[in-house]
């Protein structure tokens, strides 16, 4: 795999303008944020854990943690890998006697994965640096960085977002059904149609 950087989860926000939240991942070495719109079934379930919030009967996440210890494995970490057309892509690294196995992920389902097993969190260096926003200074509000994350969607169209030439970018109203069922894929939501 391309080099990585550690990533934490700063925090989580929600676009007021997509209806959509936003999960920050934040450089453990810099100061430079990636911000993943995710759906909301997903984000509850990485916010009830980061508050700590104690449930009567356990999540689907809960319920994935404890299938993988019942299996003796453990989360070795998770890696957000790629940005394409449209879609974050995520690797889920299992540790299993001696051996490593990479699941595909949605990055919600690996980060709500890793806030309840304490794995570590990972991007790949060229999404950074072609998708993250960096500031100067530290920041303390969230809405910041998604303000300026809108200020570079609006210099931007989805054919910059296109992973490879000749790769299909969805019109307007394909990106309006797919945000209809964000429970599928990881998108960056309805900012790309008030382009």
């Amino acid at each position: 795999m391309d080099d990585v950087h550690e990533m934490v989860i700063y925090g989580v926000s929600f676009d007021v303008i997509g209806k959509q939240p936003i999960v920050l991942l934040k450089t453990v070495d810099g100061n430079k944020f990636l911000p993943i719109w995710i759906g909301h079934p997903e984000a509850a379930a990485i916010l009830i854990k980061l508050q700590g919030t104690e449930l009567p009967r356990p999540m689907t996440h809960d319920l994935m943690t404890s299938l993988i210890e019942h299996f003796n494995a453990e989360v070795k970490r998770i890696t957000v890998t790629a940005l394409r057309d449209n879609t974050f892509y995520a690797l889920l690294t299992l540790s299993r006697d001696g051996e490593d196995i990479e699941v595909d992920s949605r990055p919600s389902d690996a980060l709500a994965l890793a806030v309840r097993t304490d794995a570590p969190i990972f991007a790949a260096e060229d999404l950074i640096e072609e998708n993250a926003i960096e500031f100067e200074h530290e920041v303390d509000d969230t809405e910041e960085i998604v303000e300026r994350f809108r200020d570079f969607l609006d210099q931007v169209t989805p054919d910059d977002f296109r992973a490879e030439p000749g790769a299909e970018v969805a019109d307007e109203d394909e990106l309006d059904d797919e945000d209809q069922d964000d429970d599928d894929e990881d998108e960056l939501g309805d900012e790309l149609d008030d382009d």
